[in-house]
C-alpha cells in the first residue's frame, strides 16, 4: 500500500512561486501514474497536473497550463509540482494521488485513483 505525503504548502503573494513536494513510500513508485488535485473552499476537488509512470507523459488544467510544471524522480520516490505566478485563486488544498499505470482509467477522475495524500495548504494572497 503507497503512502504520500505532500509538503511545500504555504502562505505567498500573488506572483510568488512554490514546489510543492510528494513522497511516497511503501510500494512501488514507478509503477503508478501521479496526479494533484486541488480543493478550494466550497468548491469540488479539480484535477490540476498529472504525470504518467515514466515521467514521459504530462497533462495539466488550462487553468495552471504554462505556470505549473510537474515532474518526478523514481529514484526519490518524489513528484513535484512546481508553480510559477501563483494567483490568488491558487490558493486550495492541494493533494497528490496515485493510480497503477496502465489502467486506463480517467485521469482527471477522482474514483480513478487508489492512494491520496493528507493535503498541503497553499494561500496566495493578493
Amino acid at each position: 500500500q503507497v503512502q504520500l505525503v505532500e509538503s511545500g504548502g504555504g502562505l505567498v503573494q500573488a506572483g510568488d512561486s512554490l514546489r510543492l513536494s510528494c513522497a511516497a513510500s511503501r510500494g512501488h513508485f514507478s509503477n503508478y501514474d501521479m496526479t494533484w488535485f486541488r480543493q478550494a473552499p466550497g468548491k469540488e476537488r479539480e484535477f490540476v497536473s498529472t504525470i504518467n509512470w515514466s515521467g514521459g507523459s504530462t497533462a495539466y488544467a488550462d487553468s495552471v497550463k504554462g505556470r505549473f510544471t510537474i515532474s518526478r524522480d523514481n529514484a526519490k520516490n518524489t513528484v513535484w509540482l512546481q508553480m510559477n505566478s501563483l494567483k490568488p485563486e491558487d490558493t486550495a488544498v492541494y493533494y497528490c494521488a496515485a493510480k497503477l499505470a496502465f489502467q486506463g482509467s480517467p485521469i482527471t477522475t477522482m474514483t480513478s485513483y487508489d492512494y491520496w495524500g493528507q493535503g498541503t495548504q497553499v494561500t496566495v494572497s493578493s
